[in-house]
């Protein structure tokens, strides 16, 4: 058994929020993300893994293809394989529980409207054009929704145009865009 006391493991900085490793087993990874207010996250999606996150403290929203949501203290996100999100941190410090679950943990970034001097690899480029990942490079002026068709089999969000869900190849041409 392993035992770790959040409070003590926190760590804070104001260039950019803090992912910190607190445990890990042989298919998952367990952190603790510290947010200062404001700080914002790149669009990314883990093409292999789910990721949760708790909010102990704080709060702010996250932003998916599908819409935002509030994330509030008590609350929690799971997001399967692929999705594609973006958290925004409120005008608190927050306290995120994080749980990463699957074959391999890697983050593919999308694009990060908040930073200008946000390069996305090419790596990262070829990955979302080949798989159909999809997400606005800013988010939309009104505040509303980004257009995208979110997979009613694995919740993958797709491309407008998708015809199939580039994750499990689910035929998308009945679904409607978001």
């Amino acid at each position: 058994m392993e035992f770790v006391d959040l409070k003590s493991a926190e760590e804070f900085s104001p260039q950019h929020h803090v992912h910190k490793s607190l445990t890990a087993t042989p298919h998952s990874d367990i952190s603790i993300a510290c947010w200062e207010p404001g700080q914002v996250c790149p669009n990314h999606c883990h093409p292999y893994a789910t990721e949760i996150y708790f909010c102990f403290s704080g709060g702010g929203k996250m932003r998916l293809p599908s819409g935002t949501i509030d994330v509030v203290p008590g609350s929690f996100c799971v997001h399967p394989p692929g999705e594609v999100h973006e958290y925004i941190n409120g005008p608190q410090r927050s306290l995120l529980f994080r749980v990463r679950h699957g074959t391999d943990m890697l983050s593919r970034h999308v694009g990060w409207p908040t930073n200008p001097d946000f390069k996305q690899s090419a790596d990262d480029a070829r990955f979302c054009a080949h798989c159909g990942t999809a997400f606005a490079a800013a988010p939309p002026a009104d505040g509303g929704r980004i257009a995208g068709i979110v997979c009613p089999e694995c919740h993958h969000a797709n491309r407008a145009s998708a015809q199939f869900c580039a994750q499990c190849g689910t035929d998308l041409s009945e679904q409607t865009v978001i």
